[in-house]
Parts: C-alpha cells; structure tokens; sequence
C-alpha cells in the first residue's frame, strides 16, 4: 500500500480538472532526463488513453537513449516546432509543469505557459516550488517525479487504466533519477510501485539495457576523453571535477544524452566523496554533481550554481565562461566546510 500524499482537496481539484476538460499539454524542463521525460510521457499516455487530446512540449530535444519510449516521437519540441508549440499552449484547457519549480527551468518555453489561459498543474519533486501554477503537488521527499506521479495516479484511482506504456515511462524515470537504484532508493514504496509496473508487463532489464548499458560511439569516446584528459581530483578535499567545452564535445560528434551519468563515474573512486561536472552549453554552464553518505550537494547547486536537486544528486547552472565557473567550483571547495570529510 502507498501512503497518502496529503494533498486530498488538490487531488479533488485535479480529477475535476481532468474530467471537465479534453486539452492538455505537458511541459518538462530544458534539457530533459529520464524523469523529466518520463514522467510526461506516462501522462500524456494516460490521458490519451482515456480519450483527451494531450501533447509533450520540451523545450529542446529529448536524449537518443529515452527515444525508444511509447509515444517519444510525438514530441513537440519547441527549439524546432516554436509556432505549433505555442499554438498547443494557447489552445489548452490545461497544462501541466512536470519535473520543474520555476518557469526559468522551461527556458523559452516559460513565459507562453505563464501567459496562459489554461488551468495549471504542477507535480514536481524539486525544493522551493513557485506558485505559477493553480496547484502544486510537490514532494522533495519523493526521489522522482515518476514515482510521485504513479502515487498521484493511485489518489485518483486511475491506477486500473494505466498499461505497459504507461508503466514504462514511469519506470525509466524512477530508475534514472536514483542511479539505477543506488541512491535516494531506500523507500520501500518504490519496490511496491515497481512490483506494480512488472505486474504490467514492464521489463525491466530491457529497459535497463536501453537507457542506462548502452551508448553511442561518440558517448564511448566522450566517456573516454573527459576521464583521461579532463578529470582532475581535489584528493584533499575528496572532490573529483570533470569540463568539457562545447568545442571539444563537438570534435567528438556529441550527441544529447552522451554524457549522461559521466559525473557518476568519479564516485567509484574510495577516497572521493563528490565528483562535480561542467558542460559548456551555447550560453551557459551546465552543472551536474552527485555525492556520498551526507554530503548535500542540493545545497550546493542551490547556493552557488542557480540550482538544486537531491541531497546526493543536483545539478544547477552557471552563466559566465568555463573559466569562471571553475573559479567559482574552486572557491566554495576550498572556502565552504560542508564538504569536509
């Protein structure tokens, strides 16, 4: 059985909004995951299932190893399709903001939904939620969106109407928000969902094999590069740091999603306990950080990179050259205690 999330009298006003209306649009945030699409494309299959009009929005494209998922090669990507994206928002009874608190975190994509006329759902798991949206079901205690949405599922007894599809999507985003399992995943509520979603006919080890132990050619050589070439480690403060600029991902051919779960790989190392990676997008920084034990690297990414996440997965961004960021990372490291052994 699944605890209550307590929000009964939004849960109420979600199934009125769900029953009473037929266009819906669910949006993620930019650079989506496995959660972030995830979770979406388990709503809009639901929905679809129970004969709504819904589309997924994302504000640029999806990573190659998620667009095997049921329903992935529908997405509007708005980078791509602007004009029919924003004709989707401005048509919906509803929209939904999956996987994200702020509106920043939808990029370009932000003010439309905030212009909107549609009702507005939020179902996040992230800290300090905005109030852009008439309700917000936020759990920072859930370890994903998918599994909150699965528990969102169930308090409107809908549970009956999802299928393989559905459990699928759900799925890959509670297994690539943990790590496969390896953190945030001591809550006995996500095995009950998991033993659910097999029950279905979900596979998990071919699902496994598809996201998490499989990669492209470039991913391999990226792989290969960032751990020969650009990792450095702060032994004295158990910190490991990788950086790719945008010139050397594009001398390797990158790809979305190459170097996903790259900043895991540090962590095996037994005398470091946090392993940090900057990505040079067109206009800023990305940063990704994963830690041991009690480190919060949430904090972190909140206080020093814009961002925030889970006590041992976060990620955040930073708006300035590669240079810059790496003197800001080098500051708090050698400047903050919380992450002294």
């Amino acid at each position: 059985m699944l605890k209550s999330l307590g929000d009964n009298n939004k849960i109420d006003k979600l199934r009125e909004a769900i029953a009473s209306n037929n266009n819906f649009v669910i949006t993620c945030h930019i650079s989506p995951d496995g959660d972030a699409v995830g979770s979406s494309l388990a709503l809009c299959n639901l929905l679809q299932l129970m004969g709504k009009n819904a589309s997924v929005i994302t504000p640029d494209i999806i990573p190659n190893n998620l667009s095997f998922l049921p329903g992935a090669k529908d997405i509007v990507v708005f980078s791509r399709y602007e004009d029919f994206a924003i004709e989707l928002i401005n048509k919906a009874d509803v929209i939904f903001s999956l996987d994200y608190n702020a509106l920043y975190r939808v990029d370009r994509v932000g003010p439309y939904i905030n212009n909107a006329s549609a009702f507005k759902v939020m179902i996040d798991h992230h800290i300090n939620p905005e109030p852009f949206a008439d309700i917000v079901i936020s759990h920072p205690d859930i370890s994903s969106t998918c599994a909150l949405l699965f528990k969102v599922l169930s308090e409107l007894h809908l549970l009956q109407i999802i299928d393989k599809r559905v459990g699928e999507c759900i799925f890959t985003g509670m297994m690539t928000d943990t790590g496969n399992f390896s953190y945030n995943s001591n809550d006995p509520e996500l095995y009950y969902i998991i033993a659910n979603l097999v029950a279905l006919g979900v596979d998990k080890d071919y699902l496994y094999a598809r996201v998490i132990n499989s990669a492209t050619e470039s991913k391999i050589r990226i792989t290969a590069y960032a751990l020969d070439q650009k990792l450095t480690l702060y032994r004295d403060k158990h910190v490991a740091l990788i950086t790719l600029t945008r010139k050397e991902l594009n001398d390797r051919h990158y790809k979305k999603g190459d170097t996903e779960s790259l900043v895991n790989i540090p962590l095996k190392l037994d005398d470091i306990d946090m392993s940090f990676f900057l990505r040079e997008e067109t206009d800023y920084i990305k940063v990704s950080s994963r830690s041991k034990g009690d480190i919060p690297v949430n904090l972190i990414c909140e206080r020093y990179f814009n961002g925030g996440g889970h006590k041992n997965a976060a990620g955040g961004e930073f708006y300035g050259t590669m240079d810059e960021c790496v003197k800001r990372f080098e500051e708090f490291i050698y400047n903050n205690e919380i992450i002294n052994r």
